[in-house]
């Protein structure tokens, strides 16, 4: 596939290609127009709030916004909306949960008796789970839904891959070159299911001082430009490390907070 030229019917893989696998359907009384992955390559860089951000910040723009909480076993979506409680459902399938903003959810959190329980299942069942979130929730006009995926590029990643119909992917990463090491991974893997890349956001990218305004970069000058630019990729936002934006998403007050830095990341959408 690294030598893919886009045309099947003369492909000596055809029929054993995983970019030719069927999606999987959603609910049929639902109703999803654009599904936009957010995924890191690894934990700890700030992909589930760069979800929640951007979800509010789009239902803001007055469009119909949903999240998909793919990362079964490190779900924080409802906290950071401050949404809790179990999901119900009837005859149809099963309903999400809304955000005080109207966002809809789906997460294990709201399965489960206590959100702080683990979730100790093997890969093919969280996979599983992912699948259901897509075709047993029955998703109200949704112009825009954004999977909160787990790290990585292991089977959870692969499944919504290639079963769910993702339209592009965004990349959260951190300035650190650890984390920057491992970029080409997710995007050699986009690039191997034919999933485009949207762009690049930067979180933590600096720190802005309260007493002398200037941006410092703790983790060393950004080089977020030139790992976009290695790429091909656009670089769409820089992210800084600020305790405002951290302490809503703890308290579950994400859509209180308004980033101008999303602007231009939104409207490449």
């Amino acid at each position: 596939m690294e030598n893919c030229n886009h045309n099947c019917s003369s492909c000596p893989s055809k029929g054993n290609c995983a970019a030719e696998i069927a999606k999987e359907p959603c609910n049929k009384y639902a109703s999803v127009k654009k599904v936009i992955a957010v995924v890191s390559s690894k934990g700890g860089v700030g992909k589930s709030m760069v979800t929640a951000m951007l979800a509010s910040a789009m239902q803001q723009q007055g469009k119909r916004t949903a999240v998909l909480d793919a990362d079964i076993t490190g779900p924080s979506i409802p906290k950071t909306f401050g949404v809790s409680g179990r999901a119900c459902g009837n005859e149809f399938g099963i309903l999400p949960m809304l955000s005080k903003g109207g966002v809809q959810m789906m997460s294990v959190n709201l399965l489960l008796n206590n959100p702080t329980d683990p979730v100790i299942w093997r890969g093919p069942v969280i996979a599983g789970t992912v699948k259901q979130f897509w075709g047993d929730v029955i998703w109200e006009d949704v112009e825009y839904m954004f999977i909160d995926m787990p790290p990585g590029t292991g089977d959870v990643t692969l499944t919504v891959f290639q079963s769910l119909p993702v339209d592009g992917l965004i990349i959260v990463t951190t300035p650190q070159e650890l984390v920057e090491m491992i970029v080409e991974k997710v995007v050699k893997m986009a690039g191997m299911l034919h999933i485009p890349v949207l762009g690049l956001v930067e979180n933590c990218a600096y720190f802005v001082c309260d007493e002398c305004e200037k941006k410092h970069y703790i983790y060393g000058e950004s080089r977020a430009k030139e790992l976009a630019a290695r790429y091909d990729i656009p670089l769409l936002a820089q992210l800084p490390l600020d305790p405002v934006i951290a302490r809503a998403c703890d308290e579950g007050r994400v859509e209180e907070l308004q980033l101008p830095q999303l602007d231009e990341l939104l409207n490449s959408l």
